[in-house]
Order: C-alpha cells, then structure tokens, then sequence
C-alpha cells in the first residue's frame, strides 16, 4: 500500500510515517505543502490513498481538499488536522474527503481509519462529531460568534480570516450579516453593542 502524507509539520510526518511503515506493507511519501503534494501525485507510481494537513501552505481551508480530489478522482482523500471543527469535517465528507483524521487519535486507530478507507469506506470518529462546546449569542450562528468575537478583539476581517481558516471575503459576509441581525451599522457598533449586551 503506498500512502502520501502532506504535512509541513516534520514531527507529525515522521511520527506517523514511522507507524504506517512498521506495518510491514506501507510505504509512506511525504510533502509539506499541497504544491508539493499534487507534484508528487503526478509523477509517481500511483498512490492507494493521500492524506492532507488542513493547515499547510496552498490549501486554503478546503479548496486543497477539492484540487487534490480534481488531481486524483480515483484516490480516496483524507484531510487530517489538530485544531479544525466537527463542522470542518463535515464539510469535507461533503466536498468528496474519504475521511477526516484528528490528530489526536492514535497510531493504530489511524492505520485503521486508513485501511478502511482505501477499501472505500468513509472515517470520521463518532466521539469528535459529537464535540458540542461550541457557544453562540443572540440569534448568530457560530460561526458569526467566532467572527463577533475577533471583532471586539480588535481584529481585521483578514486576521480573522485567518484565525478561523477561512477566506477574507466571507468574514466581510459574516460581518454584514451579523452587523444586520445587532442592528449595527459597522463593525464597531457591533462589537460595541457585544459588549454592552455582554454577548461574549
């Protein structure tokens, strides 16, 4: 089974490459960015399975995950992360991933995710959709409580953006529409108001 891992952090790579490897059939190639990984894919053998960082140069949240599935329609595609949501990963079982891989889950239990997967199932641990710690306020989504909440720290919509993982243009959307819901004129009226309702 050969198995491409892109990961720009070396230690995460060596780790689980080490234990993909000691399985006896596996052969583990490396990237640290998507480029490299999409370069990859088109001039090696093929590859049973690819498994990518959320959070690495080129990915751009999950446009990587839609370039590489585009790069390789035949190969299941995992996206692996140690800080993204459970909506994160639903997302990415919609766009077409095989699966999703918390970074915290363990050696064996990730060799397994992936032996299912290259047999065409699809992975996403039960116990890490059912994370429900995430807060909202008022009648904003969770997403424009996170976005609320870079607000009235002070942020810019691309520090935010980037915070959250996301593109720049749809923090302004979030912006206008919960600025809408707090019947807020601007951003500082509505990090304004937040914070007199103490929102947050």
């Amino acid at each position: 089974m050969r198995i491409l891992i892109a990961d720009d952090h070396n230690l995460v790579i060596d780790t689980i490459s080490m234990f993909l490897e000691a399985e006896g059939d596996v052969t583990v190639e490396t990237a640290s960015s998507l480029d490299g990984a999409i370069d990859l894919v088109g001039r090696a053998a093929p590859f049973d399975m690819v498994v990518l960082d959320f959070q690495m140069p080129g990915m751009q949240g999950l446009d990587g995950l839609s370039r590489m599935l585009t790069t390789v329609p035949d190969v299941p595609v995992a996206v692996i992360s140690g800080t993204a949501s459970p909506q994160v990963a639903q997302e990415a079982i919609a766009r077409g991933a095989s699966g999703f891989l918390p970074k915290t889950l363990g050696a064996k239990s990730i060799m397994s995710a992936i032996r299912l997967m290259t047999a065409g199932e699809i992975f996403v641990p039960f116990d890490f959709m059912r994370q429900t710690d995430k807060k909202t306020v008022a009648n904003l989504t969770e997403r424009e409580t996170q976005v609320l909440d870079g607000l009235c720290g002070g942020k810019s919509n691309k520090e935010i953006a980037r915070d959250l993982e996301l593109q720049e243009v749809t923090i302004k959307l979030h912006v206008k529409t919960l600025c809408r819901k707090l019947e807020a004129k601007n951003r500082t009226q509505a990090a304004m108001i937040a914070k007199e309702r103490n929102l947050l």
